[in-house]
């Protein structure tokens, strides 16, 4: 394999192996363990139809921590390791979102000035809309299964899910039924 060479990386079941040898099936995580709450997200976004290179994203979206889960799987000083398992397409989408300061990022990612702020450098700069189309589709995908599996209370979850309907824009149909899918049930429970 080629890094940096995205039609050759490896597939799921390789990632899955490179996952579990940086121990992400002993970390964990509400609903089990990391591994389990990734292979989640991954299926979340296959049965959403994402394109592959998202996939993968997903299924390695917390490798370096992230701002709501700090444990990292690995260094983003060693990109390259990433990038040499899954593609440099994918390993970029991961870094995104592993990087992606929410509280400054998430308000205004649905406008088309919308700017994601870097956690680890502080840095802000406006995203083309395929790149906020992406980071809303893994963030919705990875929240969804944060949603059903942690003891969230009620009003955490509403505001996740209203500030996913600002997102309409951004998300595929599947995915913004699935967030429609989850008011309705919050909202009769």
């Amino acid at each position: 394999m080629t890094a940096g060479r995205d039609d050759h990386v490896n597939g799921e079941a390789e990632a899955t192996e490179w996952l579990r040898a940086k121990r992400a099936d002993l970390i964990r995580h509400p609903g089990g363990t990391l591994l389990e709450h990734l292979h989640r997200v991954h299926g979340l976004l296959d049965a959403w139809g994402a394109r592959r290179t998202l996939r993968l994203a997903g299924l390695c979206h917390a490798f370096y921590g992230t701002d709501g889960f700090p444990v990292a799987l690995g260094s983003v000083h060693r990109r390259e390791e990433l990038s040499g398992a899954i593609g440099t397409e994918a390993e970029d989408l991961v870094y995104l979102y592993a990087s992606c300061d929410r509280a400054r990022t998430y308000p205004a990612l649905h406008r088309p000035d919308g700017a994601i702020t870097d956690r680890f450098t502080g840095t802000s700069s406006p995203a083309p809309p395929g790149r906020r189309r992406d980071l809303a589709e893994l963030t919705v995908a990875n929240e969804l299964d944060v949603v059903r599996t942690a003891n969230l209370d009620r009003s955490q979850i509403t505001g996740l899910l209203d500030l996913f309907v600002t997102w309409k824009s951004l998300l595929s149909a599947p995915a913004f039924h699935a967030v429609e899918d989850a008011r309705r049930s919050t909202l009769l429970a």
